[in-house]
């Protein structure tokens, strides 16, 4: 079974002529991976962020050849993105998409502590799923699900998930 190329700091040797550095973006094929895509970027806590986002999610889409998730998949991330920085402004966030079993999971953590008083939490996660609102329409449609939920220890903060089936 031929595998797919990777990235090695050592390149191996081959026979074969090595490949043009600079190919067009169509030059490479459009196949599923057996292993899915998983892609894990941080970005900074700042609304411009959620473009960078949606753009890195449309190309792993396209590169893994999972094109009808495109759409959903790059609104998702915007919204996320753009809520999660207003939240957290000027601090990292964390994004992870990884396809597996038919269906897409996308991850958003940002840094958003805990509130210490019970009525400051219901309103903030108000707050937080009020700004969500196009986010919940689209995955709905799509069938989909979504939560906002404190990160897992070690990890502060709280963490925004999406599963779109296929």
């Amino acid at each position: 079974m031929p595998q797919s190329p990777r990235a090695a700091l050592c390149p191996v040797a081959t026979e074969e002529p090595a490949p043009d550095p600079s190919p067009s973006p169509t030059a490479y094929p459009r196949r599923r991976s057996e292993r899915g895509l998983a892609l894990s970027l941080t970005l900074p806590g700042d609304p411009r962020s959620a473009a960078i986002g949606r753009d890195a999610i449309t190309a792993s889409l396209h590169a893994y050849a999972l094109a009808p998730y495109i759409w959903p998949a790059a609104l998702v991330v915007s919204e996320l993105v753009g809520v999660t920085s207003t939240m957290t402004p000027g601090q990292a966030l964390y994004v992870s998409a990884r396809h597996r079993d038919n269906a897409l999971r996308i991850v958003v953590w940002d840094q958003h502590p805990r509130h210490c008083d019970p009525d400051a939490v219901t309103l903030c996660e108000a707050r937080r799923r009020q700004a969500l609102w196009l986010l919940a329409a689209v995955v709905d449609d799509w069938g989909g699900e979504w939560d906002v939920c404190d990160a897992m220890p070690p990890h502060a903060g709280t963490k925004s998930w999406v599963a779109l089936p296929r």
